[in-house]
């Protein structure tokens, strides 16, 4: 079977963006149907905050919908980049998660349930952060984190098993 893993790829991001849009669908028409019928509440607020999920989701579905030649025999020319992947698709998804939560605790809990939206921006900027402190180092000017090990080889400390080795007569290890 050629391109087996094409195809295995282009079945399971066609079922993954099918369930999301179903779900997306479902919870929306929910919220709306509740918000209509039985509790008030800011459409801005509703609009302005599923705005990014809905623009993600559409993303997604450019990005990873197999395409197919034109004609009747259904061959695979792309099968979309995987949903599955680690990243940005991977922060992606999580957007759309949050959103589908935070409709859910708005319709059952009020207003105030808006405020967990707040938790996206907070992420991403602690993966900022910590993207910083990982690059220290690697850019000229960028201050450097001094680390526990690097001080201690500098340092000529030893573990205990570099000095049981020693002890026992085996590798000597030299510190410069």
């Amino acid at each position: 079977m050629a391109n087996k893993a094409a195809k295995q790829l282009a079945r399971a991001n066609t079922a993954t963006l099918n369930r999301t849009h179903l779900t997306t669908l479902t919870l929306h028409t929910l919220f709306i149907l509740y918000r209509l019928l039985y509790r008030s509440g800011s459409w801005s607020k509703y609009v302005i905050l599923s705005l990014p999920s809905l623009v993600i989701e559409m993303y997604l579905e450019r990005l990873g919908r197999p395409k197919y030649a034109p004609g009747g025999d259904g061959m695979l020319v792309s099968a979309g980049e995987d949903m599955e992947a680690k990243g940005v698709t991977e922060y992606m998804w999580d957007i759309v998660y949050v959103t589908w939560g935070v409709l859910g605790l708005v319709g059952v809990a009020g207003e105030w349930g808006w405020w967990v939206w707040a938790i996206v921006p907070m992420y991403a900027i602690y993966l900022a952060v910590g993207m910083y402190r990982g690059m220290s180092g690697m850019i000229p000017g960028m201050p450097t984190a001094a680390t526990a090990p690097s001080e201690a080889l500098s340092t000529g400390a030893q573990s205990n098993r570099q000095k049981k080795a020693e002890k026992r007569g085996g590798q000597k290890i030299r510190y410069n």
